[in-house]
């Protein structure tokens, strides 16, 4: 299979890459850069709206993992660069993919679970309502962005996937800095709900989507066992073998990562991946405590 691969160099795109490329596939990268082998890399410019089109004949399946990171201090021009860097290359590379003579069959476009907001203790499946902060607004627009290739009739998957979890990338390694120190503790009440997934599952569920003809639309990316925060530190402080006494409150996480705070650390998603479950997608970390025993 010839699989096109956006964001191969992120965290999640490199282990895509090595996974494909390890069952044999052709991979082919989206890149912002000229090309040394066309066969194997294809210039983009999404802010241009570039591509070049003539060399994507003969893909067989396209996964889009580009955007702007999400980390450091919310500005407005950070926000704009947030919306704009997935809305823009979403529709681009849809757009593009419709018009080809050959179309591939499918079409996984990330997304994330940012799209349902706070949500409390509510039990959320793809069937669920959006909420109403930043990043909800953002992962509505970016699946939107998606639709010119599924109203093309490609098969188009939108993977909403929850915090992940591993060695070099996501939020581990910064979480593991104050644990290791003994500095570590619950954020806010710690009651907030945290849906998660290793790189290993993510990558699996990519793999599992581009197989699996009967997956389309939303697909929660999560484990089936989300966690409270207060249950999360006590698992990651008892696999470093470190207490975990140090809280940091609301209004200090507010302080140190302004709008951050309140959309990633303190907001509560209690996700259920109802359509993986269906689709019998076996989990190889479906256990925190097992997962972040290997991971640390």
């Amino acid at each position: 299979m010839k699989v096109l691969v956006s964001g191969s160099n992120g965290f999640v795109g490199r282990a895509l890459v090595k996974a494909l490329s390890k069952e044999g596939h052709q991979v082919v990268r989206l890149i912002r850069r000229h090309p040394k082998d066309p066969s194997a890399e294809i210039f983009w410019n999404p802010n241009n709206g570039q591509i070049d089109t003539h060399f994507l004949e003969g893909i067989d399946a396209a996964v889009h993992l580009g955007g702007e990171s999400i980390t450091g201090r919310w500005t407005d021009a950070k926000k704009d660069k947030i919306l704009e860097s997935r809305v823009h290359g979403t529709h681009l590379l849809a757009e593009t993919l419709t018009k080809l003579p050959r179309p591939p069959k499918v079409f996984i476009c990330a997304s994330a679970i940012g799209y349902y907001g706070d949500r409390g203790d509510e039990i959320l499946t793809e069937e669920s309502s959006p909420g109403n902060l930043f990043l909800s607004k953002v992962c509505k627009e970016w699946e939107a962005a998606s639709q010119p290739a599924a109203q093309k009739g490609i098969r188009t998957v939108n993977l909403r996937i929850g915090m992940i979890l591993g060695r070099e990338g996501g939020g581990l390694p910064k979480m593991l800095t104050p644990f290791k120190l003994g500095l570590g503790g619950t954020v806010g009440t710690g009651k907030q709900w945290m849906s998660w997934i290793t790189l290993d599952d993510v990558v699996g569920v990519i793999l599992h989507a581009i197989k699996t003809e009967s997956l389309k639309g939303p697909v929660n990316a999560v484990s089936p066992n989300p966690i409270i925060n207060f249950g999360f530190t006590k698992t990651l402080g008892k696999a470093i073998h470190r207490p975990t006494l140090f809280p940091m409150p609301a209004l200090v996480a507010r302080l140190a990562f302004g709008q951050m705070a309140d959309e990633l650390l303190l907001a509560s998603t209690r996700v259920e991946p109802a359509k993986l479950k269906a689709s019998g997608f076996s989990y190889k970390h479906p256990s925190l405590e097992a997962a972040l025993k290997e991971l640390v």
